[in-house]
């Protein structure tokens, strides 16, 4: 087996940067100058105690969420704890390697709080429901 070379002249190689995307790059770092001004007068305030609350979202649908968030970081501590794939979890679990991906994500919307309870309670972690009257 023998081997040709090419008959194609190499091309040059281009510089770094082409004078477009050179100036492209400029205006770009002088664009991000005036924005970090702009950042320095950003006004923060602290958040409540729950960051759904704080974003808009009606009370009742802020509990939940909070709920929910809570309850998917401690199945994933718990998957993490074990030095679990997401196979593994799936199996532990009777769900499927893709569901156990949505929980590692954080999509919130595709678990209940009873499913999520359910899940902890197959871990050997106690779920504690605390209420609270807020005053009027």
């Amino acid at each position: 087996m023998s081997f040709t070379r090419s008959k194609r002249k190499l091309k040059p190689h281009p510089s770094a940067t082409s004078a477009s995307a050179s100036s492209a790059l400029k205006k770009r770092k002088s664009s991000m100058v005036k924005n970090r001004s702009e950042v320095a007068r950003v006004k923060f305030s602290r958040g409540g105690r729950n960051v759904f609350a704080d974003l808009g979202f009606n009370p009742w649908e802020a509990a939940n969420l909070k709920i929910r968030a809570d309850l998917m970081i401690d199945l994933r501590r718990y998957i993490e704890d074990q030095g679990w794939t997401q196979a593994q979890a799936a199996t532990f679990f009777a769900e499927t390697q893709p569901r156990i991906s949505n929980l590692l994500k954080g999509e919130i919307s595709r678990f209940s709080v009873d499913k999520l309870i359910n899940m902890l309670a197959k871990a050997g972690i106690a779920v504690q429901v605390e209420t609270k009257r807020h005053a009027a």
